[in-house]
């Protein structure tokens, strides 16, 4: 009875299977016949100002294979090593990247020439499993140029494919990790395709049975002036090794150069830099190493945005403004620095008394005379005057005025990594001696404090572009803009898409006396025998191309408390009244201001006194689209793989000691005879005065 019962179950199992379920047997079979294939999308480019790429995408092939069907097929890999004349380990370190999942097609080869495809095409038998595919890869026509403005691509990583999975990445996609190529992903990455592709029972591509066509990637239109740029680099790497060569440390430096009247960058460069090219097709370990490791100052990053650094004595913008415009002194008043020196009223403990280099003395003068010189003792005593009348000023007067010129803010620019500087301030130096209670002794505030502050030592740090964002406020009289590398996105076939509009981030007021009375003190730091960058622009010709400028020189300590060679800093602007080109930046442990980054600063003057003061205009269509302008603004990945180490800025407290630099003097007991010229000046000199606790 068991046996006819079974007997029948099998017969009714075989109706079933033959007569009612043949359509939906069919349909399985059919559906096992066809995938879908995601055609990767061209990225779309990145331009200068004028058109030129300064990264472009080629379409090549690639050569792929997925892990399941190399399971299935074992000897395929031996195959298709010997065809890319890559060994069976190769093949299988490829297909172990835990990137792809065990259907995902990896890529085995890239750069596949005509006659590897061509065989794949000719014997499938051979190579079941493996397909060519056309891939967008990037290039970069002028090597290092700007590279860290560009940016770099890698293919997607894990955690990004998780983030932006509703994007439509797949394992494999190309993703922006840095600079623009990251600010921008969204816009350069465009629209996969997607073919529908019968294949046989070996998963070989038997033919493509409809197709969606990819979508290539924007074009990014810059800021950037192409040869502006590449002077730029030139000169601050040609400067950084005239340093060394000098026995300077000199690890690396950073340099910006802005149109001041509506943020636009038009050129950004950092040493030492790196040839992102080194990220095609994956980067070495070795290569890996040589960009990340302290000894070779790690390229990666972007010291002009992620590098804080002492300021010195191009603070002191920010403490002028705030003593003149909350009226703690006037244009006209009169400080006698009789012996070079200054000694805080009332303290009785500890280091009292603080110097200007050499003991120059300028005698008595007001506010222009002493920006010009980098007159220490006269913003001693503001940082002094400002702390004994905190009732009145309140505790925070200096910061809130370098607040407001971005100093300790950030500035919003359109790159990934930037990092925020800090101006020091009671709660900083609260929170320092709460983590280093050793190396910061003191919570509380004193009135040597604000003296160090005012003229930018003690704990505060700045980023390049923080000071050129400030310098580029004064410049143009008051209005702060938030600087931009981008101009426009254009689409694949040359429409404007939109227009990116200068963005104001806020206002300084500083009225016509003032600013007259500080910008003339800025002209006579380049253009008087008493100015700190006189001897460095000499033979320069002022008279028919005029100069603003200022120096600083921050000297650093270690953690261990050895003393380091002095940061360089100098920020200069061109016309002084209605600028058209500002520049700032830094060579860290440079020596002094007007004896290093200054000397970048005359190059890049010369370079653009050369060419009549112009720079490329930008270059658009003609026929912008319905979006017109909007401001400026991250993408998805705007914080993709952002570099940062211990050169950029630094938890509080994990900085090298900071301490006071007291630039040269001119000639002794001088009065400002507003912008004088003659013989004199000298060039930056450091001390190292103490902070008294009193």
């Amino acid at each position: 009875m068991t046996g006819v019962v079974l007997l029948s179950v099998m017969v009714v199992r075989l109706w079933y299977l033959q007569v009612l379920d043949t359509k939906a047997s069919h349909s399985t079979v059919a559906s096992e016949a066809y995938q879908v294939d995601q055609v990767p999308a061209p990225r779309g480019v990145i331009e200068t100002r004028t058109g030129v790429p300064l990264v472009t995408n080629q379409a090549e092939e690639e050569i792929t294979l997925s892990r399941a069907d190399a399971q299935q097929y074992p000897q395929v890999v031996g195959a298709v090593a010997a065809l890319v004349g890559r060994s069976a380990a190769a093949v299988d370190a490829a297909l172990a990247n835990p990137q792809y999942t065990s259907y995902q097609q990896i890529p085995v080869a890239r750069h596949a020439t005509v006659a590897e495809i061509t065989t794949l095409a000719q014997h499938p038998g051979q190579f079941p499993g493996v397909k060519s595919q056309t891939v967008s890869v990037v290039g970069y026509p002028f090597g290092t140029v700007a590279s860290h403005v560009l940016g770099y691509v890698t293919p997607i990583t894990q955690a990004e494919l998780k983030q932006y999975a509703k994007d439509g990445y797949q394992p494999g996609s190309p993703f922006g990790q840095s600079g623009l190529e990251a600010q921008y992903q969204q816009q350069l990455a465009g629209t996969p395709g997607k073919d529908l592709v019968e294949v046989n029972a070996q998963g070989n591509t038997l033919g493509v049975v409809k197709r969606t066509a990819p979508v290539a990637g924007d074009t990014v239109v810059t800021n950037i002036d192409l040869p502006l740029q590449q002077q730029l680099d030139a000169d601050l790497a040609a400067e950084i090794a005239k340093l060394r060569a000098k026995g300077m440390p000199a690890p690396g430096g950073s340099a910006v150069i802005m149109d001041p009247n509506n943020g636009h960058v038009l050129a950004m460069a950092s040493y030492p830099t790196y040839d992102p090219v080194v990220w095609d097709g994956g980067i070495s370990e070795a290569n890996y190493q040589a960009l990340t490791s302290p000894q070779s100052h790690e390229p990666l990053i972007n010291r002009a945005i992620a590098g804080a650094y002492t300021p010195g004595s191009v603070f002191k913008l920010a403490t002028a403004t705030a003593a003149l415009d909350d009226g703690l002194i006037t244009t006209s008043y009169i400080y006698n620095d009789a012996t070079g020196t200054y000694t805080v009223p009332g303290c009785t403990a500890g280091k009292c008394t603080y110097h200007n280099a050499g003991y120059q003395a300028l005698g008595r003068i007001n506010i222009t005379p002493a920006i010009a010189a980098s007159d220490d003792s006269f913003f001693y005593n503001l940082g002094v005057m400002f702390w004994e009348q905190r009732a009145k000023y309140g505790e925070d007067a200096i910061q809130k005025w370098a607040n407001a010129y971005s100093y300790g803010e950030g500035t919003g620019i359109d790159l990934p990594g930037e990092q925020t500087g800090f101006v020091d301030s009671p709660q900083v130096e609260q929170k320092l001696h709460q983590q280093y209670p050793k190396a910061y002794p003191y919570p509380q505030w004193y009135a040597g404090n604000n003296l160090e502050m005012a003229f930018g030592q003690g704990a505060t740090l700045l980023t390049p572009i923080e000071v050129a964002d400030a310098y580029s406020t004064f410049a143009n009289g008051g209005t702060k803009y938030q600087p931009q590398v981008a101009a426009a996105f254009v689409s694949p076939t040359g429409k404007l898409i939109k227009r990116i509009a200068p963005k104001v981030t806020g206002h300084v007021t500083v009225t016509p006396q003032d600013h007259a009375a500080m910008l003339a003190g800025f002209e006579g730091a380049v253009g008087s025998s008493i100015g700190t960058a006189y001897y460095t622009f000499q033979g320069f010709p002022l008279s028919s191309y005029p100069i603003a400028g200022k120096t600083g020189t921050a000297s650093v300590d270690s953690p261990s408390g050895q003393r380091l060679a002095p940061n360089s800093w100098f920020v200069g602007w061109n016309p002084p009244s209605h600028p058209q080109y500002l520049i700032a930046g830094e060579i860290s442990r440079a020596g002094y201001g007007a004896a290093g980054f200054a000397y970048v600063a005359r190059d890049i003057f010369t370079y653009l006194m050369n060419h009549h003061n112009q720079i490329n205009p930008l270059e658009l269509p003609a026929a912008a689209s319905s979006h017109g302008t909007f401001g400026s603004g991250g993408s998805a990945g705007s914080s993709a793989g952002a570099s940062t180490s211990a050169t950029a800025r630094p938890a509080l407290g994990r900085t090298a000691r900071l301490t006071a630099v007291v630039e040269p003097t001119g000639s002794p007991s001088v009065l400002w005879p507003l912008v004088a010229g003659g013989a004199g000046g000298g060039a930056d000199r450091t001390r190292r005065p103490r902070r008294p606790p009193g």
